[in-house]
């Protein structure tokens, strides 16, 4: 694609506000981590109560992921002012990706609720996975079309991807793009449940790493063609974003998907690995996930990786979910433009197989090219190479063609899962059949269905395939039944095996696995209008070539939780169940 501008941003992370949220701090410094021992999470129970919380105080009552969402927003538009006072008048749209939406308001929510206590309307509209987006009414044109990303811990990395899709599309001259996640012990807890937190100071790719501390955030990206505004922050080359199709919360151990995506994101910039100078790793310290990230960074990177830098800023921030692609994006450009390869937090030896360089310190040095590493439950993962502000004779030329698309297939709305079916056309086993939450059930069953009505799709490459779960409610049905234990219990109470499925990026995973989908997958929504912003993000995968055959799954879980929240707040209630709708390139 031809080179995307960062015109402007707005952040607020455990650092602070604007270029403090994601400072890497001067040469020959030390990283210094945010990551304490959280009072609250400490309170709650957690035996790892280790966090990064934003050190501002929220009103009250008013929604911690909803507030921090907003403080982003307004120190964006606050730049966007200063730098390019006509930006109101340009024909835009917003990408925002989050993991848990409205969390901190529908744990309140679901307290009342179980209390049988009446949800105030605020409240429970706030409780949505759509629920934060209210606040960037009154600082965007009411026009400009809103797309929520639920892909868990790759949203805001896709966000942004798809944001320059857009822009690289002609469909708009101006994009916001970005994510945020408040910290809850609700996530904290489930976390806590698979393992996955630190019992102290987090230390990506060492050998003796013991998982993840959790943080908070939320940070926007202005986004422009470069051959329309001035240079200002730095430019985005290229995108890249695949499925492992491997396991609903581990990652492929070989980090085939992730090669893949990083693979795709360097040829639509136009580059071979030896351009990298830095990789803003994904790095969430687990043992999985760095070990999948060792193996691709040796495959991607080959002879070069031992002289790339390593950048894992997840142990400073924590790790801040559908924010932290976004933050991480913003570092790593601050690092470019400021000539210094930032250093890496943690101690001990390394993964032994391990090849690329951390830093001990700051140090001063060239960054031309970097590229982004995220991933995220459900399999998903996603790429975004980076360069310096590219003036208007440095725009890359010869993009590839823009493809045009059709419905090769619209199925009927199932509210039922149909074993048989699955047991025929998946790779799911009985055992795993019946341990599917009901959304991802649906999903899967709709899916099927759509093979089995028009076998010919079967044909297109894995690699080629995308699935786009379009949803209105998310997961609010599966958070209930783990929330409801974890009220009970404590936090240590919290049951493993339900948290996966609180992830509205389940289906879109599952359905990846179930029948070897590579390309990519997550989930789009939290509101009216899930179906149409899915399907708009499925032209523009086709468009771009970044898949021949999207499959947009349409799928709610409408139960008793849904309904009682949705008519508390006087939201419209969509339709149970699910349906397929396939695309395809002319």
């Amino acid at each position: 694609m031809s080179p995307i501008a960062v015109v402007a941003s707005g952040v607020v992370s455990p650092l602070g506000e604007g270029e403090a949220g994601v400072s890497i701090g001067e040469p020959g410094e030390r990283p210094r981590s945010a990551v304490a021992v959280d009072p609250i999470l400490k309170k709650e129970g957690l035996l790892r109560p280790r966090a990064a919380r934003v050190a501002l105080t929220v009103p009250p009552l008013v929604d911690r992921a909803a507030w921090l969402l907003e403080r982003a927003a307004l120190g964006l538009v606050a730049e966007l002012d200063r730098v390019l006072p006509d930006w109101r008048s340009r024909r835009g749209a917003l990408f925002i990706g989050s993991s848990g939406g409205g969390m901190p308001s529908l744990e309140r929510a679901l307290a009342l609720r179980a209390a049988k206590e009446p949800v105030p309307p605020e409240l429970a509209r706030a409780a949505t996975y759509a629920g934060p987006l209210a606040v960037l009414d009154p600082l965007f044109a009411p026009a400009w079309p809103r797309t929520q990303l639920l892909a868990a811990c790759v949203s805001s990395t896709v966000a942004i991807g798809i944001g320059c899709r857009a822009l690289d599309a002609g469909d708009v001259d101006f994009v916001i793009a970005g994510g945020y996640d408040a910290l809850s012990s609700f996530i904290a807890s489930g976390f806590e449940a698979l393992g996955a937190t630190s019992a102290d100071e987090p230390r990506p790719f060492r050998a003796t790493r013991d998982g993840v501390a959790l943080g908070e955030g939320a940070a926007l990206v202005a986004l422009a063609r470069a051959t329309d505004v001035a240079p200002v922050l730095g430019s985005v080359l290229g995108f890249g974003t695949t499925s492992d199709a491997v396991h609903v919360t581990a990652p492929d151990p070989a980090g085939k998907g992730l090669i893949r995506a990083a693979n795709a994101a360097l040829a639509d910039a136009g580059l071979r690995a030896e351009a990298v100078d830095l990789v803003s790793a994904h790095a969430t310290a687990t043992p999985h996930n760095d070990g999948a990230e060792t193996a691709a960074l040796a495959a991607v990177l080959g002879r070069d990786a031992e002289r790339v830098v390593v950048h894992p800023y997840k142990a400073v921030v924590g790790h801040t979910l559908g924010a932290a692609g976004a933050i991480e994006v913003l570092a790593a450009l601050g690092a470019m433009r400021r000539g210094i390869l930032p250093a890496a937090l943690g101690s001990g030896a390394l993964e032994p197989d391990f090849a690329c360089r951390l830093l001990e310190k700051n140090e001063r040095g060239r960054v031309q090219t970097v590229i982004k590493l995220s991933s995220a439950f459900g399999g998903s993962n996603a790429a975004l190479v980076l360069g310096p502000p590219a003036s208007e004779t440095s725009v890359r030329r010869g993009a590839r063609a823009k493809r045009s698309v059709r419905v090769a297939h619209e199925g009927a709305r199932i509210t039922a899962p149909d074993p048989a079916l699955l047991a025929r056309r998946t790779r799911l086993d009985e055992i795993r059949v019946e341990r599917l939450d009901r959304a991802s059930a649906l999903a899967v069953t709709a899916v099927a269905q759509a093979f089995d009505a028009e076998p010919a799709l079967l044909a297109v490459a894995p690699e080629r395939v995308a699935i786009i779960v379009a949803t209105e409610v998310g997961s609010l049905e599966q958070n209930e039944l783990f929330d409801a234990r974890r009220r009970e219990q404590g936090a240590r109470g919290a049951e493993p095996r339900r948290f996966p499925a609180t992830s509205p990026n389940l289906p879109a995973g599952v359905c990846s696995i179930a029948f070897g989908v590579l390309g990519p997958s997550f989930a789009v929504g939290g509101g009216p209008g899930a179906a149409d912003a899915a399907s708009g993000v499925a032209r523009l995968l086709i468009a771009a070539g970044d898949a021949d055959l999207v499959i947009v799954v349409v799928v709610d879980d409408v139960g008793s939780v849904v309904r009682d929240l949705l008519r508390a707040g006087s939201v419209a209630q969509p339709a149970d169940g699910a349906k397929a709708i396939c695309l395809v390139s002319r």
